[in-house]
């Protein structure tokens, strides 16, 4: 059955309903008919044209039953028996479209001018999908399908030749692998090893040669022991790579594996130590050097040194190539360049040295020479290539210290000056010190302009430590404690006036606590102090610092009477009669310093307490300066409680010093703190033990035992000499014995 078509507009098709009525075909037509151009309109008269020649669709229903068949709306190509989509159908494009690429609408006409005029009031007429489609669209949906098919044509083609590559290749080395040179590509490992072995293992007995910065050297394989691990290489050789990419290149390119070998890293670390002397070169820094006063141009030089680490590692790696093997290098560049030195040399150092510089000192002037300028001038590369000079504040120091030695004063603390009854305070006095640093600044300055050039001296005035005003806050004007001793040996002396010009002067401020041992800190030979007498375990003995417990008994007392609070003493373990009875101290170190038996005590007044000693060859007197407060009185007790002295005999050859013997006893002392109008403020008492000093006796030299011959056998003989029958001596005694 033939179908005829009617166009209305470039994309309307639709169908004539036979039950429908004229004027809703009319009205359905009108809705969906789209802006009419030139060119459709011709068109649409030509596609009219056609439809008034077609016969006409009968529009008169049919009931139910009836042989006419019921009308069908279809958007199916022209061919009846296979249904296709109206937009997407490839085979619609090709039945509405030449093979030249003819307009649509041409097209059309023609085909509607050859078909015969043939309608059937049982079907609807439709439109093919393939003539709604835009008529430039069709070429390039062509153009893509012929693009898509050819892609994937050769992806096809390079996929079987990646996967036949993949399987013709398993178990060969990758074809563009060399191993120091040697091709091992394609090979199965067991020609691959062979192969390796044949090209490297003569290598290796030969010696290397190196090169560095044209030095060249070579190294004995028996110094080198190089050892190549022939199975970790062909590891590293026969890894397979599946990117397409690279096993294309590789038909084309080589790729290197490297050897994987050992070596004696200390023997070539030696000889690499050995050839670095011939390569290394040390820096030379661009400076500039003064001959007196003339400068000289020390020009840049880079530097190098070998890396000898790395050199070891490139010698085990390279020997198995067979060639020269080149080590690295580690330049060291410079910062100054030669233009630079070249222009600070004419520029700034011929004007530094070109005359004098006169030194503005406190109270006189210095001339500076030409010849010292250039001693104290310096230089450091700058960023621009050039130098930057500098003058050397140690060189300055070094050049300038004496003579200007006399324009400096040491500053003086404030000090207590101590008459009879009352105490001043001396001031304290600024010093006056070179800044050297300012001085080296003025003096750079001055050097950089031509003529007659002056540099000032820089000055500064450091305060004191102690200040007057500080002295004068501490309340000290009169003496709070005194006390005296004296009989002491002339080496004891000694040690007693080192300890006592230590101590001298020293402020206890309130609250504070003062320690001998802390102060003085080690008593040694170093410290001026000798051998003098000390009592050791209750025996008299010498050791170095002896005597120190006279000058810590008279401090004790003096801080006794000053109303000190007693913080740690102890006394001596025997009496000594030279001493007051239970208030007397002893003092004790280890020899590095550190504190035994220290004597401490705390002021706890609300003003601060000075120390003053003063020494003669007979006495020690240590007076305590500050604001009196207090009355102090001691009593002494009976002495009680006596026990025996033993007796203690030392043999003969052993150190002794024989001393008599001093029987024990405590004794009892008790400090009564009153205040200045004599009332009662506190009452201290402490009781000391004094130990039996035992008396020590010094064995005699033991008797020798007769020697002389009772025995008479000698009757018969005629040779007796009458000097056997003198009596003999005792080397003991030089007397006969009897």
């Amino acid at each position: 059955m033939m179908r005829s078509r009617m166009r209305v507009g470039p994309q309307l098709d639709f169908v004539r309903d036979p039950a429908m009525s004229e004027s809703e075909r009319d009205a359905l037509s009108s809705e969906n008919e789209p802006e009419v151009t030139p060119e459709s309109s011709s068109s649409a008269e030509s596609t009219d044209s056609a439809a008034s020649e077609a016969p006409e669709v009968s529009e008169s229903a049919e009931e139910p039953g009836e042989s006419s068949k019921e009308p069908e709306v279809s958007n199916q190509p022209d061919e009846p028996d296979e249904p296709a989509e109206p937009d997407d159908s490839d085979e619609a494009d090709e039945a509405a479209e030449p093979d030249d690429g003819a307009e649509p609408d041409d097209s059309d006409e023609a085909d509607e001018a050859d078909e015969p005029e043939e309608s059937s009031a049982e079907e609807p007429i439709t439109e093919s999908p393939a003539a709604a489609e835009p008529a430039a669209e069709s070429p390039r949906r062509l153009m893509r399908r012929r693009v898509v098919t050819i892609v994937a044509a050769i992806a096809g083609v390079f996929g079987a030749l990646y996967a036949l590559d993949l399987l013709v290749s398993a178990g060969e080395i990758p074809r563009d692998v060399t191993v120091a040179g040697v091709a091992i590509g394609g090979l199965d490992r067991t020609a691959a090893e062979k192969e390796l072995r044949s090209g490297i293992e003569p290598r290796l007995a030969k010696q290397a040669r190196i090169t560095a910065a044209g030095a060249d050297a070579v190294i004995d394989p028996d110094t080198a022991r190089i050892a190549v691990d022939f199975d970790a290489t062909l590891d590293d050789a026969g890894k397979t790579t599946f990117n397409p990419w690279r096993r294309l290149v590789a038909f084309f390119t080589d790729r290197p594996v490297a050897v994987v070998a050992r070596g004696d890293d200390g023997a070539l670390t030696s000889e690499l130590g050995k050839f670095a002397e011939r390569v290394d070169r040390p820096r030379v820094e661009g400076d500039i050097e003064f001959d007196g006063a003339r400068p000289r141009a020390v020009e840049p030089v880079p530097g190098r040194n070998l890396d000898v680490s790395a050199g070891v590692a490139a010698v085990i790696a390279g020997w198995a190539t067979g060639e020269t093997i080149d080590l690295p290098i580690d330049d060291l560049p410079v910062k100054a360049t030669t233009e630079g030195v070249r222009a600070t040399l004419a520029g700034f150092a011929e004007t530094a040295v070109s005359g004098p510089v006169t030194l503005e000192a406190h109270g006189r002037d210095l001339r500076m020479a030409p010849e010292s300028i250039g001693r104290v001038l310096t230089f450091t590369p700058a960023v621009d290539g050039g130098l930057t000079p500098e003058v050397d504040v140690k060189r300055l120091r070094a050049e300038l210290g004496k003579r200007l030695a006399s324009t400096e004063s040491k500053g003086k603390n404030a000090r207590f000056a101590f008459g009879k009854k009352k105490a001043k305070v001396k001031p304290s006095v600024e010093g006056r010190e070179v800044k050297w640093q300012a001085t080296a600044g003025a003096l750079l300055a001055a050097v950089k302009q031509s003529g007659e050039r002056t540099a000032p001296v820089g000055y500064s005035r450091p305060a004191a430590k102690v200040t007057t005003a500080e002295l004068k806050k501490l309340g000290v004007s009169e003496v709070v404690g005194e006390f005296t001793t004296g009989g002491f040996a002339p080496d004891s002396g000694v040690n007693i006036r080192r300890v006592a010009e230590e101590v001298n002067g020293a402020i206890v401020k309130p609250g504070k606590t003062f320690s001998l041992n802390k102060l003085t800190g080690p008593r040694g030979l170093k410290q001026d102090y000798v051998a003098a007498a000390v009592i050791e375990n209750g025996e008299l003995t010498r050791a170095v610092g002896g005597g120190i417990s006279q000058f810590a008994t008279t401090l004790y007392n003096a801080a006794y009477f000053a109303a000190m609070v007693d913080v740690e003493h102890r006394e001596h373990s025997r009496y000594i009669s030279r001493y007051p009875l239970a208030r007397e101290a002893t003092v004790f170190q280890n020899p590095d310093g550190t504190s035994v038996i220290d004597l401490k005590f705390r002021n706890d007044s609300p003003t601060a307490v000075v120390i003053q000693t003063h020494w003669t060859p007979s006495n020690i007197t240590v007076r305590l300066w500050g604001t009196k407060r207090y009355k102090v009185e001691s009593k002494t007790g009976e002495r009680l409680g006596y026990t025996s002295a033993p007796t203690v005999t030392k043999p003969w050859g052993t150190s002794c010093t024989p001393q008599a013997g001093v029987a024990g006893y405590q004794a009892t002392d008790t400090r009564i703190i009153r205040d200045l109008d004599g009332k009662e403020i506190e009452r201290e008492k402490r009781t000391v033990t004094y130990r039996p000093q035992a008396e020590i006796k010094c064995a005699p030299p033991p008797e020798k035992p007769d020697d002389s011959d009772d025995d008479d056998d000698s009757e018969d003989s005629d040779d007796s000499d009458e000097s056997d029958k003198k009596p003999s001596e005792t080397p003991a005694t030089g007397k006969p014995s009897r």
